[in-house]
């Protein structure tokens, strides 16, 4: 990185909306740090975008250490995307388990980060926070306990954050999509089912694609050091709220 160019750090950079941010951050002239556990991909990731890749899994403490230490005295932009849900079980058939892995992931993992990047963000005299968090933040749905709460801690955790750090040089904003068809994402929330993961979109000709988040996020990052976007909620045109949406009968 030269001295004069911009450092961001992507969490969760292996795939879709984070690979995705991670190039639109690179075309606009950031000195990208792809940050996930997926050494291969993050590793091809980096490559292809001028990068460096930094494995870390944002849930152990000792890993966001050598992040820290990876990333240096200073930082212009963090984008905690690392996150995901597991499982739609009611909550009275709740697995305890997954439950637990979705907030150490979008909850505590973010914290840890933020945490450990603060100083360095701090010191560049105009950092920029961006957590993603998502339309689960702001509304209940059957079956998304588990997620939709990890998901308000996440907007919870930003606005306290934006609260504390009212007179540091930093910004603090939230990025929040609503539906997004990217590869993986709804997958893992059904362990690999893809019978299952496909009908979440099903009949949706048009759902968000993890460019458009990247999009949004990079609008966001990119705005005068005065302008703080507190919270950018965006969803699909088909999707007016999380439980009104328009599919078409194949």
């Amino acid at each position: 990185m030269s001295t004069t160019q911009r450092q961001a750090v992507v969490t969760g950079a292996s795939s879709g909306i984070g690979a995705a941010t991670a190039r639109r951050l690179a075309a606009e002239g950031y000195a990208v740090v792809c940050v996930a556990r997926r050494r291969d991909r993050i590793e091809a990731l980096a490559e292809e975008v001028g990068g460096r890749a930094v494995v870390c899994d944002v849930t152990d403490a000792a890993a966001v250490a050598a992040l820290a230490e990876a990333v240096g005295d200073r930082l212009d932009l963090l984008v905690n995307n690392a996150g995901g849900a597991f499982g739609a079980s009611p909550v009275a058939q709740a697995d305890t388990d997954e439950w637990r892995r979705m907030y150490d992931v979008n909850v505590i993992g973010l914290m840890q980060v933020t945490r450990a990047l603060l100083p360095a963000l701090l010191a560049s005299g105009a950092g920029v926070i961006v957590n993603v968090g998502s339309t689960a933040g702001r509304v209940a749905y059957e079956g998304g306990g588990g997620y939709t709460a990890a998901k308000h801690g996440t907007k919870v955790v930003t606005e306290t954050l934006r609260l504390e750090l009212y007179d540091q040089p930093v910004r603090v904003c939230e990025v929040a999509p609503g539906m997004v068809r990217t590869d993986e994402f709804a997958l893992v929330r059904f362990g690999g089912d893809q019978e299952r993961a496909d009908a979440v979109y099903a009949g949706v000709a048009e759902p968000l694609t993890a460019d458009d988040v990247a999009d949004a996020i990079t609008w966001v990052a990119t705005r005068p050091a005065h302008v703080n976007i507190d919270e950018l909620v965006l969803r699909p045109r088909a999707q007016a709220a999380q439980h009104k949406v328009h599919r078409v009968q194949e």
